[in-house]
């Protein structure tokens, strides 16, 4: 397997020397949604489910912008969103081809609804 970053760019192009120079942009220092699948999977087969399945969620928000990563987390916190605005968070995770975050966050707003951590 060769591993890429987010841009494409070879592991092998991402020097300390590009970096100085100015060649680099933050998409070829992200890892990309490949290689964190493959990683997932390397994980999963040698039983190291849980890590898997962490492994796949960060490979689907790869696709997400900054900014709707960091609103995601923000709703997460216990009484920062109410059980309709986590389902919607989710709605539009799965919209964005992020599934498996879509579920994580229904299920977090199930926990928080149980608990009595919504808002």
């Amino acid at each position: 397997m060769t591993i890429t970053s987010h841009s494409g760019r070879s592991i092998g192009d991402v020097t300390v020397e590009a970096a100085r120079s100015g060649d680099l942009t933050l998409d070829d220092i992200r890892i990309s949604r490949e290689t964190l699948l493959a990683q997932a999977d390397t994980a999963q087969r040698s039983g190291s489910i849980q890590l898997g399945m962490n492994l796949r969620r960060a490979a689907e928000m790869t696709a997400l912008s900054a900014e709707d990563m960091l609103s995601a987390y923000e709703a997460l916190r216990p009484g920062r969103s109410t059980f309709a605005e986590l389902e919607e968070l989710a709605q539009r995770l799965a919209e964005q081809k992020a599934p498996t975050c879509a579920e994580l966050v229904r299920e977090a707003a199930a926990v928080y609804q149980r608990r009595g951590l919504l808002k």
